[in-house]
């Protein structure tokens, strides 16, 4: 009778641990009105955070599960350790997939090292306080002090680079290609303007349209929310680009409806703006219109509420995208609106682009953030977003990111690492390579099935 019992807890000890395990795994993919709660961070946003932030999130920052996706800061015995994945072959680029010029990927060229640039850029990322007084105190602060130590969960294959460097620029170009990507959404900011942890980027754009070219890939802007943007610098932003590069053979245009051929701005932060200030650049009656005229394009707005939908309407925009990487972060990037989003834009023809990445961790720079923290899952987390992007027959599919470290949502490669004080993430038991063979299988299957509803939506299919 004991050894029947004893088996009978071992048993129900052995269901109770596959239950939990099942649980953490789900509540990683858990849309925005699961039973695990609301999604917390739209006070991470500009201008949608409340004044104070609720003490309570102090108890579910330091008791959440992080399923092994932090960077773990334990006091370690190994000394600072690469290590170096197994040389793999080249990928024959002749023999890939052609590119698929509706798959776009956002882009960063922020970064910087003493060798090109005299210091650090980027990957000294500082460590960002937490709103609330009673929260911060429980976290660190200070910066990242590269080589060893970046601004992110995980560690490039390239090191700590910089973007000027026109091999790395060349590498990262030969990736995306590897990918059958074939758009890259450049982030940008104004001439002589940069982040607030950066420097001026503007004048990489020749070099990336050069290299881009080279691999039969083409370049978009992403506009950054820079100081004080409005109608009016705008409309001199948006000339600048048109002016200086629109000539150049890797300048992406869109082809619409209407069978014209026009540049597209994808519009980061755009809610922060009022409506009427960007009705002045996207209305024809506007003071300051771009429309019908030779600056005109194709302006996609972020959505992040619900409500923007109508914000969106009045300042004229030309679609929408929704950016993050975190389903169930807001209602823009939770997969389950999707289909909704989709009606809406068909409604008001506008271009529908939704965004979709491998995975997400800030931590490295918010250390207080780990309810956003999504699990990548060997891959599967990525082609989840990417079945149901596919799902809503999208004009556009956008890939955050190529390259953005800081919120661990890059494909780019990433290698196994370690120092005294930190284990970087990797992809193992991948190759460094895996996220971009992961998205090599999509183009050409979204390539397939939007030939099948394409000509029913009228949409260019080149």
């Amino acid at each position: 009778m004991a050894k029947f019992r004893r088996k009978t807890c071992i048993i129900l000890s052995l269901f109770i641990l596959f239950i939990f395990s099942l649980m953490m795994g789900l509540k990683m993919l858990r849309p925005n009105t699961s039973a695990f709660g609301t999604p917390f961070g739209l006070d991470l946003l500009p201008e949608l955070h409340p004044p104070n932030a609720p003490l309570e999130n102090k108890v579910d920052f330091q008791k959440s599960d992080r399923i092994n996706m932090e960077t773990n800061t334990k006091d370690l015995k190994a000394a600072v350790e690469t290590v170096q994945p197994p040389k793999a072959s080249e990928v024959n680029l002749e023999e890939l997939p052609p590119l698929n010029y509706f798959l776009h990927v956002f882009y960063y060229s922020w970064y910087g090292n003493p060798q090109f640039d005299g210091k650090y850029i980027h990957w000294n990322h500082p460590v960002l306080e937490h709103w609330d007084p009673r929260i911060a105190k429980n976290y660190p602060q200070g910066i990242h002090t590269p080589p060893d130590d970046i601004g992110s969960s995980f560690y490039p294959e390239l090191g700590s680079y910089s973007s000027r460097d026109p091999s790395v620029i060349e590498t990262h170009m030969r990736q995306m290609c590897s990918a059958s990507i074939g758009v890259l959404a450049l982030s940008c900011y104004p001439p002589d303007s940069n982040d607030e942890n950066g420097e001026a980027t503007d004048h990489l754009v020749p070099t990336i349209l050069d290299k881009a070219h080279k691999y039969n890939l083409k370049v978009t802007f992403h506009v950054e929310p820079y100081s004080n943007r409005n109608d009016q610098n705008m409309y001199t932003n948006v000339k600048y680009i048109i002016d200086k590069y629109g000539s150049h053979p890797a300048f992406y245009r869109y082809k619409t409806r209407t069978g014209h051929s026009l540049p597209m701005f994808y519009i980061y932060d755009s809610y922060i703006t009022k409506p009427n200030v960007w009705a002045n650049l996207l209305t024809p009656s506007g003071s300051q219109s771009v429309r019908n005229s030779p600056y005109d394009g194709l302006f996609i707005a972020l959505l992040v509420e619900e409500k923007h939908k109508n914000d969106i309407l009045q300042s004229g925009f030309d679609g929408i995208y929704t950016y993050f990487a975190t389903n169930g972060f807001t209602y823009g990037s939770s997969h389950q609106n999707w289909g909704n989003l989709k009606s809406f834009c068909d409604k008001n023809n506008l271009i529908f682009i939704p965004s979709v990445g491998p995975g997400y961790i800030d931590t490295s720079i918010r250390p207080w953030n780990t309810q956003n923290t999504r699990n990548r899952i060997n891959g599967k987390y990525y082609e989840v977003g990417l079945s149901a992007a596919l799902q809503t027959h999208p004009n556009l599919i956008s890939i955050t990111s190529f390259n953005e470290w800081h919120e661990g949502t890059q494909i780019e490669k990433a290698v196994p690492k370690r120092t005294t004080t930190t284990v970087y993430l990797d992809y193992r038991p991948h190759k460094p390579s895996y996220y971009l063979e992961l998205t090599r299988k999509w183009p050409e299957k979204y390539s397939k099935e939007r030939k099948t509803y394409a000509l029913d939506q009228q949409l260019p299919t080149s």
